[in-house]
């Protein structure tokens, strides 16, 4: 005879659905209320760095409704328009709305995208029926973390291009119509290029066709409406990366900007730079090749869509998406050393290290490392793919215990920072460099030689430029006022350094306030310009003792 288990009486579905889904509503409300506080954050913004990068695209649009060259337009603030001839084209709806409304429209348009982009990145996650929890959590993460919230507080493209590249990279468009979306992309941003060569790497021929053919049309289009411009761009502009602004700025967290703020001599920079970016991608898509065949559709977009923010020239915060996804990835893998290794990711992606642990930075080696973790991190990914590969997993090993991982991976991390702390760093290296802006002008430890107009006035009157000098552990700040003979001012780690412009901000009538900081001002030469361009004073020595 056969003797049955008798089974626990189970409860409704009603209850069981209840009681397994309320999370998921949970967070949904809680990513809308993230995205409406962040919105509304925006919007009170000043009006001059308010979707600062919105009322570039808005403005260059007009001024080439209006009938003027494309790229002959300059924002209020200096700034230009980057993208191709066709992106302006794609804008032109933009143009003639008044600028509220297009701002609103914006920010709710980029909320949206960043709840896709958890969609599409949580299907590789956990089972469908913990999906419903494990989307939300994804689009809270994403929304809170810095390149979300850049993408806000600027209005920026970015966002919408990830989205457009992570959609086609895993194969959610109809197989059709699969690299149109990834040459629609390219065709707005250059750097989604790197996933025709992968769409090639992991034998998707037709995709990288599809992408290839769209990106041509796309440029052709542009070339046959805006003839001139698109000759402009496509013949110099598109090389002209320096028009995006400092490329040594902390910002700007790829390889290239990494190796400016080492201070890596011009002659060598190129060809490092060049191998460099060869290893990091070949080692990402042959990685990412593996995964896809694998089955991994997701992890292999996301990691060739980190190989393009650490390849590209300029990798401003906006643009490191990708790596915010890679983390959400390890966090939801199994293994205690990936789930770490994503935290840890997420921490530097959400956290600025450099403004955190300045303080704690006891070399400039240190500092280096902390500055320049967003670079590191997306490398990592980039180099070592993810779960085991990645470094915290190859220390921790794939299977220990929870104590055991976070003791191993929190080793690794010193080890990292004690390697760092004792490398000496060239002369012409400025790690912790950074001009400040009219926003830190309250700051009195930014801005510090004097406080009002009438003590810049006294502050060493009768000279066209007067500075003094604050030193702390890693970085020597200088702070200033020049009156109306100074237009420009310029500042240089060491001889033969990147040239990086000082803002003079219109503080005061008649006098402009000026602050950065350097990692040293041993090798350091500040140059004062007049309104004719040519130099008027010149300062090395007395920046160490002014």
């Amino acid at each position: 005879m056969t003797h049955r288990t008798a089974r626990p009486p189970s409860r409704p579905p009603s209850d069981r659905g209840t009681a397994r889904s309320w999370p998921g509503p949970g967070l949904w409300a809680l990513f809308a209320g993230t995205a409406v506080v962040s919105s509304v954050l925006v919007l009170r913004r000043p009006g001059w760095e308010r979707l600062s990068d919105l009322h570039i695209y808005r403005g260059a649009v007009r001024h080439l409704q209006a009938g003027h060259p494309l790229y002959d337009y300059a924002a209020p603030n200096g700034g230009p328009f980057t993208y191709p001839p066709f992106a302006a084209l794609l804008l032109g709806p933009i143009g003639p709305v008044p600028e509220r409304v297009v701002q609103l429209v914006w920010l709710a348009l980029t909320c949206a995208a960043v709840a896709a982009i958890a969609m599409v990145t949580g299907r590789a996650l956990g089972r469908p029926d913990r999906r419903a929890v494990i989307v939300p959590a994804i689009a809270c993460a994403l929304m809170v973390s810095a390149p979300a919230q850049s993408n806000l507080r600027f209005g920026q493209v970015s966002v919408f291009v990830v989205l457009l590249a992570l959609v086609d990279g895993v194969g959610l468009t109809p197989a059709r119509y699969r690299g149109v979306l990834v040459g629609l992309a390219a065709a707005i941003k250059l750097t989604p290029l790197l996933f025709l060569v992968f769409f090639l790497f992991s034998r998707r021929y037709r995709d990288a066709v599809r992408a290839g053919v769209t990106f041509l049309a796309c440029a052709a289009l542009g070339a046959v409406v805006l003839p001139a411009d698109s000759w402009t761009f496509w013949a110099g502009t598109v090389l002209n990366t320096d028009r995006v602004g400092n490329l040594a700025s902390l910002g700007n967290q790829s390889v290239h900007g990494m190796l400016l703020r080492a201070g890596v001599d011009g002659g060598t920079l190129p060809l490092l730079w060049a191998a460099l970016v060869l290893v990091i991608c070949g080692l990402a898509l042959l990685r990412a090749r593996q995964l896809q065949f694998a089955g991994h559709g997701t992890h292999a977009a996301v990691l060739v869509g980190c190989a393009t923010v650490a390849a590209s020239p300029v990798s401003w915060t906006h643009h490191q998406i990708w790596p915010v996804l890679a983390a959400m990835l390890l966090i939801g893998a199994y293994g205690i050393a990936r789930r770490v290794a994503g935290m840890m990711l997420l921490t530097v992606l959400v956290f600025s290290l450099g403004v955190l642990l300045g303080d704690v930075a006891l070399t400039p080696g240190m500092q280096f490392l902390f500055e320049n973790s967003r670079s590191f991190a997306v490398i990592t990914v980039c180099v070592t793919g993810f779960g085991g590969l990645t470094v915290a997993a190859v220390v921790a090993g794939r299977r220990t215990s929870a104590a055991r991982g976070w003791l191993r991976a929190g080793t690794a991390a010193t080890v990292a920072v004690a390697f760092f702390a004792v490398q000496p760093l060239p002369a012409g290296a400025d790690p912790t460099f950074k001009a400040y802006a009219l926003t830190d002008v309250p700051n009195p430890r930014y801005f510090f030689v004097c406080r009002s107009r009438a003590q810049c006035a006294e502050f060493g009157a009768g000279a066209p430029i007067r500075f003094g000098r604050a030193t702390e552990p890693t970085k020597v700040r200088i702070s200033g006022v020049v009156d109306a003979t100074i237009h420009r001012l310029e500042y240089r780690s060491a001889p033969g350094g990147a040239a990086r412009d000082i803002p003079l901000l219109p503080v005061y009538p008649g006098q402009w306030l000026f602050s950065f900081r350097s990692a040293s001002l041993a090798h350091g030469q500040l140059t004062a310009y007049g309104v004719d361009g040519r130099p008027i004073a010149t300062y090395g020595s007395e920046l160490q003792g002014g």
